[in-house]
């Protein structure tokens, strides 16, 4: 995925307007896909994780807490993703040892390391699969807009530090699709936070219709970090967000460099980035997501920082999930979609 336009971040103006026309036909064509597709119910719950902007808002870590928060449970989750950056049509389990990020996308490889990880481009398929492999409850790793399959729960997560941009849909905004009429179909939204950042979005800017569950993104053992010369680099939605947080680490980048979205590293890329950083006496440093895209040859020498999610609030979680942890152990009926 291309690096986002700057005007996405900005109060409508000229572009924005402009693409205004666009927009109205991207809107209006998601709408009528939704009012014309007939959802299919998987046999076990779905939880689908999902948002409203393009590039990342940090689903695959929220998915990844809730792959802990229902182990811890006694429920077995699989997730399916639709595997993107990848070649692979699917359904296909992932296995880490045997796939890479051109085969499955980079998204998935994370997953997979946590939990049994499908990729399917045709979601319901995916989903049967997962049943049929013994998962008692889905997470649907993004296909919020994907109207195919029916979810039990949806998530969206909002990244606290962006907002919603401009609010616009695209290609006028980074909004998938209209905002209210896309809460409205949200049964909760996840909102995350960075420590590093400051808010451009709170709770109660997210309206009163539906449970907002707070989620901060926090570093694991990122103090190693604190005083160090860094070079960083990331190719992720908002790369300046990683940025953010090796400083709030009390790290000194002497250089950042940001990539686009699920961008394909190759050998000379990671060469020129590796002599920067000798150059300036700094250690390179990349996330969990850009560090299995980066050739295996290429990889001695870099750092990962590794981030995850804390609820500060386990109570509102535990209140917005408590349907289905009550449904996911019955397999003896389908779960009836709650919408």
């Amino acid at each position: 995925m291309p690096s986002a336009p700057l005007f996405w971040e900005r109060e409508p103006g000229l572009a924005a307007n402009l693409l205004m026309p666009v927009a109205a036909l991207w809107d209006a064509a998601g709408r009528l896909r939704r009012v014309m597709a007939r959802p299919q119910r998987a046999p076990v719950p779905v939880i689908c994780v999902g948002n409203l902007v393009a590039g990342g808002a940090g689903k695959t870590p929220v998915t990844l807490a809730l792959v802990d928060w229902f182990g811890a449970r006694g429920i077995t989750v699989h997730i399916v993703t639709r595997g993107y950056g990848g070649r692979l049509v699917g359904p296909t389990r992932v296995d880490p040892r045997r796939h890479d990020a051109d085969e499955v996308g980079d998204e998935a490889l994370l997953l997979a390391a946590r939990a049994p990880s499908w990729v399917a481009r045709d979601r319901t398929s995916g989903a049967a699969a997962a049943a049929a492999a013994g998962a008692e409850a889905i997470l649907l790793d993004d296909g919020f807009q994907n109207p195919a399959i029916a979810k039990t729960l949806s998530l969206i997560v909002v990244d606290a530090g962006y907002g919603f941009g401009n609010r616009r849909v695209m290609p006028a905004g980074p909004l998938r699709e209209n905002l209210r009429r896309g809460m409205a179909r949200a049964d909760a939204a996840v909102l995350l936070t960075v420590s590093a950042e400051k808010p451009a979005l709170a709770a109660t800017d997210l309206g009163r219709k539906r449970p907002v569950i707070a989620a901060e993104l926090r570093s694991v053992a990122g103090e190693r970090f604190a005083g160090q010369r860094v070079l960083a680099f990331a190719g992720i939605g908002r790369p300046a967000r990683f940025f953010a947080t090796l400083r709030g680490l009390g790290a000194e980048i002497v250089d950042e460099r940001g990539f686009p979205d699920h961008f394909v590293y190759r050998s000379g890329d990671i060469e020129a980035l590796s002599a920067m950083a000798r150059r300036a006496r700094a250690r390179l440093v990349t996330t969990a997501k850009d560090f299995v895209r980066l050739p295996m040859a290429a990889r001695i020498g870099i750092e990962v920082l590794e981030i995850e999610i804390r609820w500060p609030d386990p109570d509102a979680l535990a209140a917005v999930l408590a349907r289905v942890i009550l449904s996911a152990g019955a397999n003896a009926d389908p779960v009836q979609p709650i919408r």
